[in-house]
């Protein structure tokens, strides 16, 4: 596993085993591995430039979102191959790309779970999901199915307004006997969205879900869920702070999924209040970069060298420098914040939206699994003390989540397709410190 991020400290890797008496590495003694695991309705991204009038012959309507029917998918996606219209074809899917990213950043192994098309064709969706996916993404237990994979197609105008066409195709259709318990009792963490919880009748995804979710609960596996959207929900936001409380232990949101759940518009409060039911809180506020909250015992709060910031919580980054834990292993628990400004002042001209908050949430999950990497290998290092949830300081993982984010930013895809440079000359040294 590569280090999460990019500093000077103590404690690096890889961790290695060495005789006291010789200095030299012991071979009897191979490295632990670690994994996440992650659910997703696998899917393709296809975004193509149009003019009204093809709108008008696929009976489309302009700017919104609509499922369409597997004959007019068909007759939609010839009609852009033939007349060369598409500009780009992605795999896409929230934990999709979570997964994929988590293993660039990582250099390590990350599991999906999902449906595939058992008969792939070269060119095909599938195919293209297979393609444009990490190979440290580890797809041999997605479910085989009979008929094809998700397609979203985003459709530009001449004026820009975008519209999204939808088929769903068989994405809903993991059942639970294809989860593994025994691959999320042994994950470092098992990662959901909200598009899962809520599927039509007769889909099984979402029972395929709770089995998962209820297998890491009662296995002590954080369980992490992204939002989604905010329209999924505004519609049952009791539902969904009741299924957080119940089952989850990381959140992941943007501002609008924040106030959405949370019924506060200010992202550091709503973040705050989301502490009622979680132990840590990832919230992307766009041009206002990225807020986190998190817990920690009172013996090992640790003040921030930065100065203190103003806020709907005054002074809330004092200590920052904390690493974060879960509530039920604080004593005195303290509540600890943090916020990165957008990196580097954010891109000069910014060609994707989508994913970035999928590209944080990676590298906090890196974070993460590093935690566990190293505690499962070195478990007598004085890092280990200190019963934290991550590898690094609060105000640490939100910067490193805040690099990954802009990197997703400045290009089409929202998948990386490397990992962070190894020497940024834009960066001084002491970005990473601590």
């Amino acid at each position: 596993m590569k280090f999460p991020g990019r500093r000077q400290h103590k404690h690096y890797f890889p961790v290695e085993n060495k005789n006291p008496l010789t200095d030299k590495i012991c071979d009897n003694a191979p490295l632990e591995r670690c994994y996440i695991v992650g659910i997703d309705q696998v899917l393709v991204d296809i975004e193509a430039k149009i003019d009204d009038e093809f709108l008008a012959e696929f009976d489309l309507e302009r700017g919104m979102s609509q499922v369409i029917t597997d004959e007019v998918t068909h007759r939609l996606y010839e009609r852009l191959k033939s007349e060369e219209l598409i500009d780009y074809e992605f795999a896409g899917g929230t934990i999709g790309n979570t997964m994929h990213n988590y293993s660039v950043l990582a250099d390590d192994r990350s599991v999906l779970l999902g449906v595939m098309s058992e008969n792939m064709r070269i060119g095909g969706y599938a195919y293209r999901f297979v393609s444009n996916t990490s190979s440290r993404v580890d797809l041999n237990y997605l479910q085989p199915v009979d008929g094809p994979i998700g397609r979203c197609f985003t459709l530009i105008d001449s004026t820009g307004e975008r519209t999204f066409a939808i088929n769903a195709g068989l994405i809903n259709k993991l059942t639970p006997e294809s989860v593994d318990e025994s691959l999320i009792n042994n994950a470092s963490a098992l990662v959901i969205s909200s598009y899962l919880m809520r599927t039509e009748e007769g889909d099984t995804m979402t029972q395929a879900t709770i089995k998962a979710v209820k297998c890491a609960n009662a296995a002590g596996v954080p369980v992490v869920l992204t939002l989604g959207t905010k329209f999924l929900i505004e519609k049952e936001p009791e539902f969904w702070r009741n299924f957080v409380k119940e089952h989850v232990d990381i959140l992941a949101m943007n501002e609008e999924e924040a106030h959405a759940i949370t019924g506060i518009e200010d992202p550091l409060k709503a973040a705050d209040a989301c502490l009622e039911w979680v132990d840590l809180v990832i919230c992307t506020a766009g041009c206002q970069g990225l807020f986190m909250a998190g817990y920690v015992d009172d013996k090992f709060k640790r003040e921030t060298e930065y100065p203190l910031l103003p806020g709907a919580i005054s002074c809330f980054n004092q200590y920052e420098y904390s690493r974060p834990m879960r509530l039920r292993d604080c004593e005195t628990p303290i509540k600890i914040y943090t916020h990165s400004a957008p990196y580097m002042g954010g891109p000069d001209h910014i060609k994707n939206t989508n994913g970035a908050g999928d590209g944080a949430l990676a590298a906090v999950l890196h974070d993460l699994s590093a935690n566990v990497y190293h505690q499962r290998n070195v478990e007598n290092s004085s890092k280990h003390i200190q019963p934290s949830l991550t590898y690094s300081s609060l105000s640490q993982i939100s910067k490193y989540a805040n690099r990954v984010s802009y990197e997703v930013l400045v290009q089409h895809s929202p998948r990386l397709s490397r990992g962070l440079p190894e020497r940024e000359d834009s960066l001084e040294q002491a970005y990473w410190a601590l």
